[in-house]
């Protein structure tokens, strides 16, 4: 992989990671907003429009960088083979740094300080638990799509999961260590105070770990060519279509087609 092509990857991780952020954080203070003190309505504003806006933010940046914008889909892809352990390394300062701008950039866009650190405490048992489960849930889906030859689906099927543990996890789904950063930064809905980051994250990377032996038992098979291609499969550049002035004979080069240079005439 040269620099040139990571940096690109890099740089979709980063966008679209703040993307997401910003639909997740700017979907909750609209969702706070629009139907006060009817919290169940709020959520369900908040999940529908995070299931949409991931999927369509994996169909955006997808096929530059796999559309992981999560660290623990990251690593595992590396533990599958689908990608270079240093690459997954990469990647994660910028998912952080993409959920971390995208918070910012969802409160200015709510006339809100740029940056609020987060009062919101959600670190029980019973959230933990639930983010193992979310995290788990959601490898196993990206993965098992990827090992049926099914990855084409995976962003809609991503986003309906993410939607869906909206409602099953009393912790609302994070799942992901980047997002849960990101959101500490917006003391609003969606945010999470600093005291339950550490917390979450660890039992997000516990998810990752349980999701990784689940996918061995269950798809023992699975090769890196289609982890490689889990979420969303890259573009190569020898599957890049050729631009015509390359594809046109070049007459002045001397070419057979050429009818002043050909014997045959």
């Amino acid at each position: 992989m040269t620099g040139a092509a990571l940096g690109r990857r890099l740089l979709a991780e980063l966008l679209g990671s703040a993307l997401l952020a910003a639909v997740v954080i700017g979907s909750g203070i609209a969702a706070q907003r629009l139907s006060p003190a009817d919290t169940g309505l709020e959520l369900l504003e908040n999940a529908a429009a995070t299931a949409a806006g991931l999927f369509a933010i994996i169909l955006m940046f997808g096929p530059v960088s796999g559309g992981h914008f999560n660290p623990v889909v990251s690593f595992t892809d590396a533990a599958l083979g689908g990608m270079r352990w240093r690459d997954a390394a990469a990647y994660l300062p910028a998912q952080v740094a993409g959920c971390v701008g995208g918070a910012v950039l969802a409160n200015l866009m709510f006339a809100a300080p740029a940056v609020s650190i987060s009062v919101h405490h959600r670190a029980s048992a019973a959230h933990l638990l639930s983010e193992v489960v979310a995290t788990a849930g959601l490898l196993l889906v990206i993965f098992a799509l990827a090992r049926t030859g099914r990855e084409r689906t995976a962003p809609a099927a991503v986003g309906a999961y993410i939607g869906a543990a909206y409602f099953f996890t009393s912790s609302t789904s994070f799942a992901n260590p980047a997002i849960t950063v990101g959101r500490m930064f917006s003391d609003t809905f969606a945010g999470i105070a600093p005291s339950s980051v550490a917390p979450f994250v660890a039992a997000q990377i516990a998810g990752g770990a349980l999701a990784l032996a689940i996918i061995k038992v269950l798809y023992p098979g699975i090769t890196p060519a289609q982890a490689a291609d889990a979420v969303m499969p890259r573009l190569r550049a020898d599957a890049l279509p050729r631009p015509a002035d390359d594809a046109a004979p070049d007459h002045r080069a001397g070419n057979g087609t050429d009818p002043a240079r050909d014997p045959h005439r």
